[in-house]
């Protein structure tokens, strides 16, 4: 039999690519898990490079394992691996930026 919607949970799983982001909605049931809302998203099949392994999972910015149990509204995302250290690039800027401060009285 199935569920009433009214009892179904209201789930977000989205997924950010650099030129766009995409997001599937779905209704589950309660007691339904982050791993569970993958699956029934499709975003694993969508997009081959999203592994369970890998990459890492949160419910509004918070990182949660794929077992976490969800509840109505949440919106789960599915994080990509950084290409560049941030910290690295932080110190790139800075070094720049004292780079054009040296030479900005010249002329």
């Amino acid at each position: 039999m199935e569920q009433p919607a009214a009892d179904l949970l209201a789930i977000e799983v989205c997924y950010a690519l650099p030129e766009r982001q995409d997001v599937a909605h779905l209704r589950l049931p309660p007691g339904a898990t982050l791993g569970e809302a993958l699956t029934a998203s499709g975003l694993l099949v969508k997009y081959p490079e999203i592994s369970r392994d890998k990459n890492k999972f949160g419910i509004y910015g918070k990182l949660v394992k794929t077992d976490a149990v969800l509840r109505d509204r949440d919106r789960v995302e599915i994080y990509r691996p950084l290409t560049a250290d941030p910290k690295e690039l932080r110190r790139l800027r800075a070094a720049a930026g004292k780079a054009l401060k040296r030479g900005a009285g010249k002329g």
